[in-house]
């Protein structure tokens, strides 16, 4: 039997024979940095074991998750959850909320920046969330009706109806025809990842987080001759799981507001057919 489920977050149960107190003291909050490594080569020493270069495993994926009453997971994945954070909220952050936040520090976005975000998925809205906490104007994109609504709630300045409008013309004319200071695709998907870099203005930056699939760019009037600074950022480090969860205590963010609804595990249909069809934010398992 596999089981799924890739953002665990909980209590410290038992620990193995060869894990001290320190490492994972019995009845800590933690957060799960969702990757098994080898745990000795240069990027799981500065815990980016998502890159092993043995060869890395998925929680939920290629490893079993936490879908489950127990999860079996290594010492050094496990990062301490504050007091002030749920379970919930620990889950966001150890993964679309973290991914999120590792992008955003990557380019650096600050309060001087506007930041066009294309999709308003999880990691998207946690984006919006993030980046207008950081002080950056949010410019929000998202075909979805329900999806612009959740990104002007979690503090976005605009939100785009992308399956109507132009949003590289929107964002120009949001930017006094420039572009965005940096851009970030969420999505994943060949058209909003060329708008991507279509929107960014001269000197500008643009990342990308979502997965899969292929993209086309107009070299040289989009990265070359803009000078586009371009970044790829898959999830985060157990540095900057750490650092994300301070940064929301710090600064009383709202994680919870990310999602939209709660399920147990015996409603695990229902939660997945919901979330496939793209009507809702962010769900979570929730374990009496």
């Amino acid at each position: 039997m596999f089981v799924t489920g890739h953002e665990p977050c909980g209590i410290v149960a038992e620990r193995g024979t060869g894990v001290t107190d320190q490492q994972a003291p019995t009845g800590q909050r933690v957060m799960v940095h969702h990757y098994w490594g080898c745990g000795v080569c240069k990027h799981c020493r500065i815990g980016y074991t998502q890159m092993c270069m043995r060869g890395a495993r998925v929680m939920g994926f290629s490893a079993n998750g936490g879908n489950a009453p127990f999860l079996l997971a290594p010492a050094g994945s496990l990062v301490s959850l504050p007091e002030e954070l749920s379970f919930a909220e620990g889950a966001a952050i150890a993964c679309g909320t973290g991914t999120a936040y590792s992008a955003l520090k990557r380019m650096d976005v600050s309060g001087r920046d506007t930041l066009a975000v294309f999709g308003q998925g999880p990691v998207g809205l946690a984006a919006t969330q993030l980046a207008t906490a950081m002080g950056a104007r949010v410019i929000a994109v998202d075909p979805l009706t329900e999806r612009r609504a959740l990104a002007y709630q979690l503090g976005a300045s605009v939100a785009i109806d992308s399956s109507t409008d132009s949003p590289v013309e929107a964002i120009r004319e949001l930017t006094h025809g420039e572009g965005a200071d940096a851009t970030l695709d969420c999505t994943g998907q060949a058209e909003a990842r060329a708008n991507c870099a279509k929107a960014a203005r001269a000197w500008g930056r643009a990342c990308f987080v979502g997965e899969q699939g292929t993209a086309t760019f107009d070299m040289t009037p989009d990265v070359i001759h803009k000078q586009l600074t371009m970044y790829g950022s898959w999830t985060f480090s157990t540095v900057l799981l750490a650092e994300c969860a301070r940064f929301a205590v710090d600064r009383h963010i709202p994680l919870r507001d990310v999602f939209t609804e709660s399920f147990s595990l015996e409603q695990a249909e229902t939660a997945f057919r919901k979330f496939a069809a793209r009507g809702m934010g962010k769900g979570v398992f929730v374990f009496d």
